[in-house]
């Protein structure tokens, strides 16, 4: 299975008493899908995995799952720092029919490269369920280099990456080292995920595309058909609401700006903490910003 163009980093919504909220699971899942996402990112960090259990997360994909219908695939994000512990967390994401597996690179222990390439060769050999090997030095201090990602792929043991590292110097160095094997390159970075795709990579795991999945898909699109200008045009915009959504740690003002539309509740679980006034002020006018510039466009 291809894991290409525009996809999205779901948030994971929560009730009032703190259970998986799951009608607004299934109102999320049908707005991503109706705005043109090619696929959908469960319990990632965007989802705050860290806080979700093994039966939530089984759950979560059981909701999406039936509400998808096969009409996008579905991925979870199974990582932790401990190579058995994914492992048995992707076996049960295997067994409630993920399509694929979002795993980041283990954080705290700081492996080297060869501990990062056995780490994710011992995942597939114990599952041969498709891998985005997710890498976000920003916030697992470990970093996997193209060399290794090349490895990997020889080895058929990822089928893609999640690259947050929003070097371009990266992104061609990879695609240049994996040449034509089979292999999805995809943006982690919503500001500079536009040159990302127009250098060769095949798309982005977003943040803002759960406010915007029409425009981040448009723009992945347009980038694709070499339409920069379009694109280009379009992305201006996005990245000026995207910057409040990273005015305070991912997804705190995220979560904000999804309840200020509507989208559902800001709600949060600790460690995590509601967005500061201040905060909040921000997102929304970015929200306001927006509209307006829409309007402008229009």
């Amino acid at each position: 299975m291809s894991f290409r163009g525009a996809m999205t980093a779901l948030v994971t919504p929560f009730t009032d008493d703190d259970r998986i909220d799951e009608k607004a699971v299934e109102r999320l899942v049908d707005f991503q899908v109706a705005g043109g996402i090619e696929g959908i990112i469960l319990s990632g960090t965007t989802g705050e995995s860290p806080t979700v259990t093994t039966s939530e997360r089984q759950r979560l994909l059981e909701v999406a799952k039936a509400r998808v219908g096969g009409r996008v695939p579905l991925i979870v994000g199974t990582g932790s720092n401990s190579t058995k512990v994914t492992i048995e967390e992707t076996k049960a994401a295997k067994a409630a029919g993920a399509d694929g597996v979002l795993v980041v690179c283990p954080y705290y222990n700081k492996p080297n490269q060869e501990g990062l390439y056995q780490h994710f060769l011992a995942i597939y050999e114990a599952t041969g369920v498709p891998i985005i090997a997710y890498n976000v030095p920003s916030r697992t201090v470990t970093d996997l280099m193209p060399e290794t990602i090349a490895r990997l792929v020889d080895k058929g043991a990822i089928a893609g990456v999640k690259d947050a590292t929003a070097s371009m110097q990266r992104a061609i160095e990879t695609i240049a080292l994996v040449g034509d094997r089979p292999f999805d390159f995809l943006s982690g970075d919503d500001f500079s995920f536009m040159g990302f795709v127009a250098v060769g990579g095949h798309g982005v795991i977003s943040v803002v595309s759960n406010l915007l999945p029409r425009d981040t898909a448009k723009i992945v699109r347009e980038t694709r058909a070499g339409n920069l200008a379009v694109a280009q045009k379009l992305n201006q915009r996005v990245v000026l609401l995207a910057k409040s959504l990273f005015s305070d740690t991912s997804p705190i003002p995220l979560k904000a700006a999804m309840g200020l539309l509507g989208l559902c509740s800001p709600r949060l679980r600790l460690p995590l903490v509601d967005a500061s006034e201040d905060v909040v002020k921000k997102v929304r006018a970015a929200l306001t910003a927006f509209e307006a510039s829409e309007s402008a466009a229009q």
